[in-house]
C-alpha cells in the first residue's frame, strides 16, 4: 500500500451497485481498514432510501455517506467524485450506459467499470452479458477519453462457483470436467475483489493499470476434488466431457446465462489468471500478501466440509 497521503488529498470514491451480490463486499472492503485512511469519503450509491449500509470502524478515516440516485440525477449524484466503482449486476446495462453517459459532466478520474469476471476480450465466440460489456467500453474510451480507466478481471467468484452449474456435483461426489480435468482455473473470493480494487483506488492515478488479472486461488479441477476430499467431502468420481462438441452445442446460438460457457473456458486455459496463463496482478494489489491474506480453495474446503453448495436444488425447480 502507498503512504496514506494527507486529508485534502485523499480522493472521494463512491460505488454503484453498493448493496449488492459484489457491490457490498466492495463497500465493506473500502470501509475496512487500512483502506479507509486512503479516502476522504466514501459514497454508497443507492436507488433505494434506505440501503442497508456495512458498519464503518469507529476510527474511520474517511465520511460515509449514503446518495440516493436515479436516471435523472446521475451528474449531480457524482458531483465532487474522484473514483467512481461500477458493480452494478447483470441485468443493469441500460442504466450502467447513463450513468457512463453522464460522466463527461463530472470531475470522475478514475472509473471501474462493472467487469470483475473472466477476461472476455480474448474470446473467439459472442455472448450476450460479455458483449454488452465490451460495448459499454468502447463507449467509456469514446465519451472519457481522458478518465483513466480500469478493467479487474477475478477469474470466478470463489464462493459462488464449486456448485452443479459448473459441473461440481457436491451432493452426489461428481464433479464433471469439459476438456481437461488438469487445467488451472483462478478463483477469487469476493471480500479480496473488493480489497482489490480498494488497493487500486487508493494508488496514485499514473499508477493505476489499464488491467488486471487476479486469482486469489488456483487449481484444476482434478486438484480441487483432492481438496474437498481432505476436507471431509469422501470419494469424488472426474470426469471429462469432449471440449469441441460441448463448445460447438453451447456456442451455436448467443445466450446470456454465463455457466456453460464458462466450463468450456476453463478447459481451454482460459480462466488461468497465473504467470503461464493470461498473467497475474496480485503482487501488483498485495505485494506479499502483507496487506492481507488471500481466500483459499482449502478455506471455503474447510468451511463446507468439502461439499459446498450440496444442499441446492439443481437445476432449480
Amino acid at each position: 500500500m502507498p503512504s496514506t497521503p494527507p486529508i485534502t488529498n485523499r480522493p472521494v470514491v463512491a460505488i454503484a451497485g453498493a448493496t449488492g451480490h459484489l457491490g457490498k463486499h466492495v463497500a465493506s472492503a473500502f470501509l475496512s481498514p487500512p483502506f479507509h485512511a486512503y479516502f476522504s469519503e466514501i459514497i454508497l450509491l443507492s436507488r433505494h432510501d434506505n440501503p442497508p449500509v456495512p458498519p464503518a470502524p469507529e476510527d474511520m478515516g474517511a465520511m460515509l455517506t449514503v446518495r440516493k440516485y436515479d436516471e435523472d440525477n446521475l451528474a449531480a449524484a457524482l458531483e465532487g467524485v474522484d473514483v467512481l466503482v461500477n458493480t452494478i449486476g447483470a441485468s443493469g446495462h441500460a442504466f450502467k450506459e447513463k450513468l457512463l453517459r453522464a460522466l463527461p459532466s463530472t470531475g470522475v478520474q478514475v472509473y471501474f467499470p462493472s467487469e470483475f469476471g473472466v477476461d472476455h476480450y480474448i474470446h473467439d465466440f459472442s455472448h450476450g452479458e460479455w458483449d454488452q460489456k465490451k460495448r459499454h467500453f468502447g463507449l467509456a474510451g469514446q465519451l472519457i477519453p481522458q478518465v483513466k480507466v480500469c478493467r479487474v478481471f477475478c477469474g470466478l467468484f470463489l464462493e459462488d462457483s464449486i456448485g452443479p452449474w459448473f459441473g461440481f456435483d457436491t451432493k452426489r461426489g461428481r464433479y464433471e470436467s469439459v476438456g481437461s480435468a488438469k487445467s488451472s482455473v483462478s478463483f477469487t473470493g469476493l471480500e479480496d475483489v473488493g480489497r482489490t480494487v480498494a488497493s487500486l483506488a487508493a494508488m496514485p492515478l499514473m499508477s493505476i493499470p489499464d488491467v488486471v488479472h487476479l486469482g486469489g486461488d488456483t487449481q484444476s479441477i482434478e486438484e480441487i476434488a483432492k481438496i474437498m476430499e481432505g476436507a471431509g467431502a469422501g470419494p469424488i468420481e472426474v470426469t471429462e466431457v469432449d471440449l469441441t462438441k460441448y463448445k460447438e452445442g453451447t456456442t451455436g446460438k448467443v445466450a446470456n446465462d454465463p455457466a456453460r460457457y464458462l466450463r468450456f473456458l476453463m478447459g481451454e486455459n482460459k480462466i488461468n489468471h497465473t504467470p503461464s496463463g493470461l498473467g497475474s496482478d496480485n503482487d501488483l494489489v498485495n505485494p506479499h500478501e502483507k496487506t492481507w491474506k488471500w481466500k483459499t480453495m482449502e478455506d471455503l474446503a474447510k468451511s463446507t466440509n468439502g461439499r459446498p453448495w450440496k444442499d441446492v436444488q439443481w437445476p432449480p425447480e
